[in-house]
């Protein structure tokens, strides 16, 4: 049993060390985003417009740091400030299955091709979904859109420091300084951000290293090595399953260096951070019954024509995934990876706390909003 647990620990180990300053560089920048991307701003584009609003929903949803749970506040808060219900579709499907921090960390333990086709496909399949949506089901006329006035940055009135959502007109007006805005989203980033992700991202490390240690190399290359077959199981697995798109990556590596083909991967990795069991029932609230059986129905087909697509690519180019995967970690130096995987784990120490606490009963975190995106409180 020791011999089993340090496999396991050393093989999560080792995935940690290769994402660590990707996953650092990629909630940074997702940080800087959400200062950038004001929410009220962007809706207003989101309410007119039968495919151009689907498509901007779609750029939006592709950085955002977002998982399948945390989006679904995030699309009624959209859609209740008149977003119509093709734009909400494609902010469902691109958000959880894409995000700067997962494009990071794809780099880091997959490889280039993988790290280009995974945005590129949560973004088609979410215009697809988005247009399919819209020509069924057009609204007449598009609902009123709200304004939302709130902001991000403390904003200091005599010496006393308000909230974003007290901030008087004239500061809203007039941009708040690029330093504020620098530390307001590092802070964002390194304690929300990655707060949100933590518990589900060293999750992900566990089951990859248990994939790597108690699954057989020959179990995968039977039933995971490619087609059509393949990809229904992915699909069986993913479907369910509440994993987020950070936390997906190191699982799609291990299955992949142990046979899995990175077609059925890619499934997997649009799948399973866009929808689970629990999220169902908050999409039929949002996107009505057919609206989601709609959204289910596209995400599978385009998830498993993306996997055959990608398939053919490595085949026709004759590489071995096997091969190349996590290449990139190698470019950076190992002092470099063991100072940012020591980071990650005391940066993990408070969100990990408080998801102790949740689990023994003595805290519940809530969920609120801000500026249109949940954030845990305590």
């Amino acid at each position: 049993m020791f011999h089993l647990i340090s496999a396991v620990v050393a093989a999560s180990w080792s995935l940690l060390l290769d994402s660590s300053i990707y996953i650092l560089f990629g909630i940074l920048i997702s940080g800087l985003l959400k200062m950038v991307l004001n929410p009220a701003t962007v809706v207003k584009h989101l309410g007119s417009g039968r495919f151009s609003s689907v498509i901007k929903a779609a750029f939006l949803g592709v950085p955002l740091p977002l998982c399948s749970c945390g989006v679904l506040p995030a699309a009624v808060s959209l859609k209740k400030q008149g977003a119509n219900k093709g734009a909400t579709t494609a902010f469902l499907i691109s958000t959880p299955e894409s995000g700067v921090d997962s494009i990071a960390i794809s780099y880091a333990l997959l490889d280039p091709i993988m790290t280009v086709i995974r945005p590129v496909a949560a973004f088609v399949t979410a215009i697809i979904a988005g247009f399919i949506e819209n020509i069924i089901d057009w609204p007449q006329p598009c609902a009123h859109i709200a304004t939302d006035v709130s902001c991000d940055v403390s904003c200091p009135v005599e010496d006393k420091p308000l909230t974003g959502a007290t901030c008087a007109p004239d500061v809203h007006v007039s941009p708040h300084g690029l330093w504020t805005k620098i530390i307001t989203g590092l802070r964002y980033a390194l304690v929300d951000v990655w707060g949100d992700i933590a518990i589900w991202f060293f999750g992900g490390l566990v089951i990859a290293g248990l994939i790597m240690v108690l699954v057989p190399d020959e179990l995968m290359l039977r039933w995971l090595n490619g087609g059509f077959s393949s990809m229904l199981i992915m699909l069986a697995v993913g479907i369910p399953l509440y994993i987020c798109a950070t936390a997906s990556t190191p699982v799609a590596a291990a299955l992949i260096l142990k046979g899995v083909s990175p077609g059925a991967a890619l499934v997997f990795l649009l799948v399973g951070p866009a929808t689970n069991i629990t999220s169902l029932a908050v999409l039929v609230g949002i996107l009505g019954k057919k609206g989601t059986f709609r959204y289910l129905f596209t995400l599978s087909g385009c998830a498993i024509l993306f996997g055959l697509a990608v398939d053919q690519i490595y085949k026709m180019a004759g590489i071995s995934p096997q091969a190349v995967i996590g290449e990139a970690a190698e470019l950076v130096p190992y002092g470099a990876r063991l100072a940012g995987a020591l980071l990650l784990l005391l940066l993990s120490i408070r969100p990990l706390a408080i998801w102790l606490k949740k689990k023994t009963g003595r805290q519940k975190p809530q969920l609120t909003f801000r500026s249109g995106f949940p954030e845990i409180t305590s």
